[in-house]
């Protein structure tokens, strides 16, 4: 069962608790720590995006279209809506002779407010570029394209592209092709299903590939290093992980899910961590991985101050005053 991570306290009440699942994996598939059911499958969501990015490295279509790390970095990428995401998302579009309209990502506002206000001042139209996973499916069509395969249905399961990348999760977390869940995410492609552990052990070969063969340990080591590189592509503005992986300064990288699902690579520390909400609030999972991480001794007094709000968020009233805050009340020690 999943167990208590967070309390959410106002005044001096419990008001809400978030209980949740810890697992915290070595790339050779020990189990270091775990909280709760890391058995229990879950839908990686869009902390799957650093190794869905991995095809796009290995059919040659990142070289063809000269991918910089920010490009790569947007294809993992859950971004704001920003002119930064946008510009670099039309960018890729346009190396590969294609139109907005070829994403099959569905349109939404941009999540960053401003972005959104200036898009309305300006007359313009939300269109699929300000999807968050516009990135995502920038990379997607880049392979197709690369690999002269049909580029109407790429976010179908059975298009090549879907089915390189179905391989890659495969092979990095241990689960045969047959056994991963299938879904459908927000944006429209194939999302899939694992235990905890696995989603752990995937981010933990990311983190650490050296007992992968040399080609994928490169395009591991490209995809990790332009998250670290350009964490602005990222997220975005007042993001956790553009924040996170900005102080960190190459130590670890980190992607969110939605439905509370956070995932981060430690190379210097060869692991992987996945921690996944039980009721789905993302609120929750920023406090927990910085509270695993300081548990850990893996953040500095330094990094840990930059990042304190991540830690301990705190409940605003629409005065903008402090009201309460969230709390991690859970151990990593002495679970497995």
């Amino acid at each position: 069962m999943s167990e208590l991570l967070v309390t959410v306290e106002r005044g001096q009440v419990v008001e809400s608790i978030h209980r949740g699942d810890i697992a915290i994996v070595r790339a050779n598939g020990e189990v270091i720590s775990s909280v709760g059911d890391i058995e229990k499958v879950v839908f990686a969501r869009s902390s799957m995006k650093p190794l869905q990015t991995i095809p796009i490295i290995e059919t040659g279509a990142a070289d063809h279209y000269h991918f910089e790390d920010g490009d790569l970095a947007l294809a993992c990428a859950s971004h704001n809506g920003e002119k930064q995401h946008t510009e670099r998302a039309a960018s890729i579009l346009s190396r590969l002779e294609l139109e907005v309209s070829n994403l099959k990502c569905g349109t939404h506002p941009p999540r960053w407010q401003e972005a959104y206000e200036e898009l309305i001042k300006s007359g313009g139209d939300v269109t699929q570029i300000h999807n968050n996973c516009s990135g995502k499916h920038s990379g997607m069509l880049a392979t197709a394209k690369h690999m002269d395969e049909s580029i109407e249905d790429y976010y179908k399961i059975d298009h090549p592209v879907q089915q390189r990348i179905l391989s890659v999760i495969s092979e990095l977390t241990d689960v045969p092709m047959k056994e991963i869940q299938i879904g459908i995410d927000g944006c429209g492609v194939p999302v899939h299903g694992i235990p905890l552990r696995n989603l752990a052990l995937g981010f933990a070969r990311m983190a650490d590939p050296s007992g992968l063969n040399e080609s994928r340990q490169q395009s591991i080591g490209r995809v990790t290093a332009a998250m670290m590189n350009a964490p602005e592509m990222v997220g975005g503005t007042s993001r956790f992980c553009t924040d996170f992986m900005k102080h960190m300064d190459g130590k670890m990288f980190g992607k969110v899910g939605a439905e509370g699902v956070y995932c981060v690579g430690v190379p210097e520390a060869g692991i992987g961590i996945a921690v996944k909400i039980e009721d789905g609030n993302s609120r929750a999972t920023n406090a927990v991985i910085m509270e695993i991480l300081s548990q850990m001794d893996l953040i500095d007094e330094q990094e840990a101050k930059a990042l304190e709000s991540y830690h301990f968020p705190t409940l605003l009233n629409a005065r903008i005053e402090k009201v309460g805050m969230l709390k991690p009340v859970f151990s990593i020690y002495q679970r497995v």
